[in-house]
């Protein structure tokens, strides 16, 4: 067991640093809102599973904002329903634990051939540029069945469109118009040539009339970057976490059956997405002392729900065996993430090989071994500097 510090979580906004304050409570959000933040275990998990939390509702016009970084009115995250079911149902068999299972071979070969050229290259690398984000594209676009050559475009695209606060409204409104051209040729690209990859099964749904062409854009969209930006923070932050604590470190080296246990942990205590999609009432509804009425905009705060004492007790330890409870990291109910399969898939086979291939890795002796991305909707590293010699 190891005391996670908790200076590790990194830059967070002011009214996720509060202390006490209660288990819910109001904030301003950075689009200058008010907004009911919920911070215990068991109301977040009512709020993300009560039916009367409307994300199709948050996503109107009228609705109160959390920051423009939300998915499109009619993205599968953004609709409640027999019309999210809908959607979801027509990828979810992508995403299954045995399908995740059949390309871990893939992801593994993958990771071995990079640490592989990285070791020929050197003694040290950046882990998120070097290996973290071009494994998560390059799974996404193996999935999806996008070429690989565009893997670096997309990786501009998405990267502009996940940020808060550094580029303009018009920047992002360009590359959302630039992804959306390029999905929609890639598309007619693939009714021409069709392959077995999840893309051309979206496309063979919509020629079947089960969903409409702006759907399949937005959904090849959303798949695209849903699972990008998330993953590489996540491995980010896993691989900080190990490499600033030895005794993590070497319990993985001589135990290595514990990884599962212990990425479930790292997934607990350092969430990539600190906060889940805004929702708004459609009712009036009591979460516990308070009174949400119908109309306010309500945000779960996944980092305090993860940190509950009352669900998981002596919070900030990290227990390698897990917990019996399950953490908010992906989410809860029928918003879950679809991809917390794949993404586990990714984290472990990162730090498994990474401590199979490079037994004495370190953080780089110097000053700032690591940067934070700062003005994301999700949490990570821009980098996280390592050497092995």
């Amino acid at each position: 067991m190891t005391l996670l510090d908790t200076a590790g979580l990194g830059p967070l906004p002011s009214f996720l640093q509060q202390q006490g304050a209660g288990a819910v409570l109001p904030i301003v959000s950075p689009a200058g809102n008010t907004m009911w933040l919920v911070r215990d275990y068991t109301l977040a998990r009512k709020v993300l599973t009560d039916p009367r939390f409307s994300r199709a509702a948050a996503v109107t016009p009228q609705a109160p904002k959390f920051n423009d970084a939300q998915p499109a009115a009619d993205s599968m995250m953004s609709m409640d329903g027999a019309e999210h079911a809908r959607l979801r149902r027509l990828v979810s068999g992508a995403f299954t634990t045995g399908r995740v299972a059949a390309i871990a071979p893939w992801v593994e070969r993958w990771v071995d051939e990079r640490l592989d050229r990285l070791e020929r290259r050197g003694t040290g690398a950046d882990l998120i540029g070097d290996l973290a984000a071009p494994l998560s594209v390059s799974v996404l676009c193996t999935l999806l069945g996008i070429p690989a050559a565009d893997s670096e475009r997309f990786r501009g695209w998405v990267e502009v469109l996940f940020d808060i606060t550094a580029s303009s409204p018009h920047e992002k409104g360009r590359r959302r118009l630039e992804l959306l051209d390029y999905m929609g040729q890639t598309i007619e690209q693939k009714r021409r040539q069709p392959d077995d990859a999840l893309l051309t099964v979206l496309i063979k749904a919509q020629e079947r009339g089960e969903m409409s062409m702006a759907e399949l854009l937005t959904l090849g969209l959303t798949l695209l970057m849903a699972g990008y930006e998330t993953t590489v923070g996540q491995i980010g932050l896993a691989a900080l976490v190990i490499l600033s604590d030895e005794v993590v470190y070497d319990a993985l080296k001589r135990q290595p059956e514990r990884l599962p246990g212990t990425v479930e942990e790292l997934l607990r205590l350092t969430p990539a997405t600190p906060l889940s999609f805004s929702r708004v009432a459609t009712r009036q509804v009591q979460l516990g002392e308070v009174t949400v009425r119908a109309g306010e905009g309500v945000v779960v705060s996944l980092l305090h729900g993860n940190r509950d004492p009352a669900t998981f007790p002596d919070p900030q330890r990290l227990l390698p065996q897990g917990r019996d409870a399950g953490h908010l990291t992906f989410g809860h109910g029928v918003h879950r993430c679809l991809g917390a399969p794949l993404a586990r898939l990714q984290i472990q086979t990162v730090l498994n090989r990474l401590i199979g291939h490079f037994p004495r890795l370190r953080l780089v002796d110097a000053l700032e071994p690591v940067a934070w991305k700062h003005g994301l909707a999700t949490r990570g590293l821009s980098r996280l500097s390592v050497e092995w010699r």
